[in-house]
């Protein structure tokens, strides 16, 4: 047996004597806010849970892990923005599902100035990853917006890749018209349990 093996089969054998209570959950929820063109009146409010992908679990834990001695990790490209689309297929982890499905074209925009932040949940709650971002008037519009994704490639006009979206979420349809703002405000909570 090599050392690999017996780690693998450690783990194996361990992984039963766990308590169920001895992990890390990071739910996440989407809000979205749909505001008339000078933002004083709301005119729909959308809100829902999120799937991390398989990159963005390894999103944040290569993040909990960067610049450690000895090893040094590098750190993981960051999420920079959000982008829209019209398909309502389900989240899914990996495959169709893990990235927009029909993008809404120039949709990706980057976080509002002051996010992303971290906020306490409350004591021994845990804590917000909070993530926001606003689609202005003329950015965006569409009768169908159905999804939203977090991504590392705002900037890109068009669809980001699987690797380039860490979480996705499917809504009930907004209709953004060409003089409304919408603003989607995205929480990952993490806690250890």
């Amino acid at each position: 047996m090599n050392l690999s093996d017996a780690f693998e089969m450690a783990e194996a054998r361990t992984r039963d004597l766990l308590p169920v209570h001895s992990s890390v959950d990071i739910p996440g929820f989407v809000t979205f806010v749909l505001l008339d063109g000078d933002g004083a009146r709301v005119k729909a409010v959308r809100w829902t849970t999120n799937l991390l992908t398989d990159y963005g679990d390894q999103y944040y834990a290569a993040k909990a892990i960067t610049s450690i001695s000895p090893a040094n990790a590098s750190a993981p490209t960051a999420v920079n923005g959000m982008r829209l689309g019209t398909s309502s297929t389900a989240a899914a982890k990996s495959g169709t599902g893990a990235t927009i499905g029909t993008v809404i074209t120039s949709s990706g925009v980057p976080f509002d100035t002051g996010f992303p932040d971290v906020v306490a949940v409350g004591t021994n709650l845990g804590y917000y990853a909070r993530y926001q971002s606003t689609w202005a008037a003329g950015v965006a519009t569409s009768t169908t917006i159905n999804e939203v994704a977090l991504i590392t490639d705002y900037t890109n006009t068009g669809n980001s890749t699987a690797a380039n979206t860490y979480a996705r979420a499917v809504v009930s349809t907004l209709n953004k018209s060409a003089s409304d703002i919408l603003i989607g405000l995205w929480r990952h909570k993490l806690v250890g349990i």
